[in-house]
C-alpha cells in the first residue's frame, strides 16, 4: 500500500479522453481508481482528494496518468522524466 499522501502512477503516459462542454469531472489524484483517469472513491484510504474540473468545450483532452503533473488534471509531460 502506498503512503497515504503519495500518489501512485496509474500508467506512465497520458490518458486520452473525450470530455463534454459544461460537464463536471473528477480526476483521480491518488492513482488507485479502477476507473482511470477518473475517481471511483479509492482515495478515501489516503489523504489525497480528486481534482474537480469542468470541461470548457467538447473535445479530446490528455489527462495525467503518472499523477505527477504540475498542471493537474492535464498531462504536462512529466511522465517522460519519472
Amino acid at each position: 500500500m502506498p503512503e497515504k499522501d503519495t500518489p501512485i502512477a496509474a500508467q506512465n503516459k497520458p490518458c486520452a479522453v473525450e470530455v463534454e462542454a459544461g460537464k463536471t469531472y473528477f480526476w483521480c489524484a491518488c492513482g488507485q481508481s479502477q476507473r482511470q483517469p477518473f475517481c471511483d472513491g479509492s482515495h478515501k484510504q489516503t489523504t489525497l482528494t480528486p481534482v474537480k474540473f469542468v470541461a470548457e468545450e467538447t473535445r479530446r483532452v490528455f489527462l495525467c496518468g503518472c499523477k505527477k503533473t504540475a498542471n493537474a488534471p492535464y498531462c504536462d509531460g512529466t511522465h517522460k522524466s519519472v
